[in-house]
């Protein structure tokens, strides 16, 4: 018998193996160079002290505990801040676009690996018949959406909470309930799966959920006060993980004799 109906999942250092690096010169000279051509001549320099300086604005703005950046609405700052009237020459169609555009590219520039975990697609095959799978991840839509298409994870998550669309991230309450109330599950009733002690295990454990704790080669691995129901160091042992918890945490009471 199962009493867990959906099993909730980070996505970075979780399900992908990915490794970005934005201390790296060529993600801003070329997206600086890339503003450049539409009108916003911004050095390499200047323009990675206005990224920062806009980031850190919005996320003092969110005025919430664990704040999240919104990198779309970023770009379209930067254009209309320091854009010059070559850049409102430009088609409107274009002008709309533009801030997708530029923060695709400044995640591609940014990008060194990304793949799947070891065994994520078999794993996952095996248990979308049997649960519900969600995702919830500390991201930008715009890099998570493209990310999941290019590694075929995508249809196994119809349902995908990603922190840049709502302006707060892990671990705050808010980022899981949403994921509880499109599900219409309590917590009791959902696993959740992740790489972070911190943003995962403290946060999911805290809103009364079991959690498994993948120690992969990414996340904070230092206690923060809640301990994980199950640590995997493989993602193809999450089924057994599942197995341990549903054996000892499903079991119907006896009943008393009289």
């Amino acid at each position: 018998m199962t009493c867990f109906k959906a099993l909730l999942f980070d996505l970075n250092g979780t399900l992908i193996n990915i490794w970005t690096d934005e201390n790296r010169e060529e993600v801003y000279r070329t997206t600086a160079n890339l503003l450049c051509d539409y009108g916003v001549p911004l050095s390499p320099d200047k323009f990675k002290t206005l990224f920062y300086e806009l980031m850190k604005q919005q996320r003092k703005e969110k005025n919430t505990e664990h704040p999240e950046f919104d990198v779309i609405g970023l770009f379209r700052t930067v254009l209309a801040e320091k854009g010059t009237a070559y850049t409102r020459t430009l088609p409107k169609t274009m002008r709309t676009l533009l801030p997708e555009f530029l923060a695709r590219a400044f995640r591609a520039s940014s990008m060194l690996r990304l793949e799947v975990y070891p065994g994520v697609h078999k794993v996952l095959d095996e248990l979308r018949g049997k649960y519900i799978l969600a995702a919830v991840s500390d991201a930008q839509s715009v890099w998570a959406e493209s990310e999941l298409r290019r590694l075929d994870l995508a249809k196994y998550f119809p349902v995908r909470v990603i922190s840049g669309d709502f302006g707060f991230r892990k671990p705050s309450p808010e980022l899981f309930q949403t994921v509880l109330d499109r599900l219409a599950l309590t917590p009791q009733e959902v696993i959740f799966v992740g790489n972070d002690m911190h943003r995962d295990v403290y946060g999911s454990k805290r809103m009364g959920m079991k959690s498994v704790f993948f120690r992969s080669n990414q996340g904070d691995q230092r206690p923060h006060g809640y301990e994980p129901d199950y640590i995997i160091y493989s993602f193809e042992q999450l089924p057994a993980a599942i197995r341990f918890l549903e054996n000892h945490l499903c079991r119907v009471p006896e009943k008393e004799s009289i």
